[in-house]
């Protein structure tokens, strides 16, 4: 996508011009996502804004952190979508979360010694790092910008324990079902989807590594919740044509999500 004002550039600068819009769009969410969680001054945005980033795109399966180093630098996901996971001794994978652009990666590792999880791409992404360093200067300097890193931490732990809930005491249809379900409002938060429609972007292994699955099971489920009518699937499109179907299929609340601490209001009562 070119922004209007590049066309008259050269190809070269264009591109770079048009690069730099768009990396500043991602920067701009995250603004906007923070000052949902406390009300930012002119100031904090400014401070944020002047974070010194650094670009990167990585391809899929590319690791943005890696269990076991020290955390040097947070990332900001741009675009794309990226999860977290930890492996066992025996080497199986538990994926605990997926990541949506505006969103930071790491932030519960950038104020621990040492990562004790991995986040890795899961599509093709866009990532501004930051040094931790200047993370915590931040944080220091501008009391409201560190509540509002807090509240988004302590949301992401509302997932993870949901996701624990899920894996741990729902079977196999209610939790495809319920994160069906949180993805289509946490995509419809981000403005990354319309009417409950949306790309799937997970493929049914790693819908198995999220749910505890195998992926043929997982192809069951999907074709089963098809089968009642609940939604409609194309590849890796899905569309939900009953919401309050699907939500009692999967046991969802979007509470946990907490959309009054930060997201559109019109979803703060899906349930």
């Amino acid at each position: 996508m070119c922004w209007k004002g590049c066309e008259a550039l050269p190809p070269f600068l264009r591109w770079s011009a048009c690069r730099m819009i768009e990396m500043n769009a991602g920067i701009e969410r995250m603004v906007r996502r923070l000052e949902t969680r406390c009300a930012l001054s002119d100031a904090d945005r400014a401070a944020i804004r002047a974070l010194p980033f650094t670009f990167r795109a990585l391809e899929p399966s590319s690791y943005v952190v890696r269990d076991g180093e020290p955390p040097v630098h947070c990332a900001l996901l741009l675009s794309g979508f990226a999860y977290r996971h930890k492996v066992t001794g025996a080497g199986a994978r538990q994926i605990l979360s997926v990541h949506m652009p505006g969103e930071l990666l790491d932030l519960q590792n950038s104020f621990l010694g040492v990562a004790d999880h991995n986040v890795q791409a899961l599509t093709r992404v866009e990532i501004a790092s930051v040094p931790v360093a200047a993370l915590e200067r931040l944080a220091e300097a501008h009391p409201c910008v560190a509540r509002a890193l807090w509240i988004d931490t302590l949301i992401d732990s509302a997932i993870f324990r949901e996701w624990i809930v899920n894996v741990g005491r729902r079977d196999a249809t209610t939790r495809l079902a319920h994160l069906l379900c949180e993805f289509a409002l946490r995509l419809k938060a981000a403005e990354l989807s319309r009417d409950y429609r949306y790309e799937l972007p997970m493929t049914q292994e790693q819908l198995a590594d999220a749910t505890g699955l195998t992926a043929v099971h997982v192809n069951r489920v999907l074709k089963e919740l098809q089968r009642v009518g609940v939604i409609t699937r194309d590849r890796r499109a899905v569309e939900i044509v009953d919401w309050d179907g699907l939500a009692a299929i999967g046991d969802f609340s979007a509470r946990y999500l907490h959309f009054e601490a930060g997201g559109p209001t019109n979803l703060a009562s899906a349930h």
